[in-house]
Order: structure tokens, then C-alpha cells, then sequence
């Protein structure tokens, strides 16, 4: 089973594969009939704020639900979105549930992110960072940007 996992690499300018693992994750739970829900961090938040400011008129209350209860979010390149409160509240919102099983089911949440641990709660403050740090595992990725590779 995945655990709650947060995909980190320490230099902010290379790409290391962290995407690519997290689809390999979705795919193989896909393939045994999991739901999955991938999205970064920019788009997962303003869509949710949308949906929160526009209750009721254009948006259906399953797109929420359906974040919170999926059986894996990956919420990839986390630190790239713009920051306010609004994002930090749904962000913790989204973690907490899931963490705590507060929608009464079993939910996992990989994040993948740029960010190192000081920058985590530099940006996200206590709560959020306390949450990344005491429930996730952190896994490291090292070696050369495979985006400059040759094929």
C-alpha cells in the first residue's frame, strides 16, 4: 500500500524524475481499479477557491468531495503556486482531512515539491509543515536532469 509520501530534491533548478515516479504511482493504482486524482499545486488550489467563491452556481460539490476522498491526491510542483491565505487554508484543509481520515475513509497523498523542509515551513507555516513532516515519509531524488538527457 503507498503510504502518504512527499517526493523532495534539495536543488530547486533540476528535474529528477519526481513527475514521472508520481504517474507511475497513478497508473499502476489506476490499473488495479484505485481512483486517482493528479494536479499541481497552482491548479489544484485555484480550483478549489473557485469552487469554494462560486458555491452552488457553476461548480459541483463532487469536484470537492472527490479531493478530499480520492484514494491517492498527487499534488505535484507544491511552492510554485502563488501564495495568500485563501490557498494556505485550503491547502491545510485538504491535508488535514485526508491525514485524519476525516471523510471516513482510508485516503493517501503524495506531493512532490521543490521546496526543502525549512522552506516548507518557512512558506506554509507550523500547521501545515508539522503535518508534511509528521505524516509523510521524504523521499530524496538525486542525479541528472532528465529533461536534458538525449534520447
Amino acid at each position: 500500500m503507498i503510504f502518504n509520501i512527499i517526493i523532495y530534491c534539495l536543488q530547486v533548478l533540476l528535474v529528477y524524475g519526481k513527475t514521472f515516479m508520481s504517474n507511475c504511482i497513478a497508473s499502476e493504482l489506476l490499473n488495479s481499479g484505485r481512483n486517482v486524482i493528479y494536479q499541481t499545486a497552482p491548479v489544484l488550489l485555484e480550483t478549489v477557491i473557485d469552487y469554494k467563491m462560486n458555491k452552488q452556481k457553476n461548480f459541483d460539490n463532487s469536484f470537492y468531495k472527490s479531493i478530499l476522498e480520492t484514494d491517492l491526491l498527487i499534488i505535484d510542483d507544491l511552492g510554485t503556486e502563488s501564495q495568500n491565505s485563501m490557498k494556505m487554508s485550503e491547502l491545510f484543509t485538504i491535508i488535514n482531512t485526508r491525514i485524519l481520515n476525516l471523510n471516513h475513509k482510508i485516503t493517501k497523498t503524495i506531493i512532490s515539491t521543490n521546496l526543502d523542509i525549512n522552506d516548507i515551513f518557512k512558506i506554509y507555516g507550523e500547521r501545515i509543515g508539522s503535518r508534511i513532516v509528521g505524516n509523510y515519509d521524504i523521499y530524496y531524488f538525486f542525479g541528472d536532469d532528465l529533461r536534458f538527457k538525449k534520447r
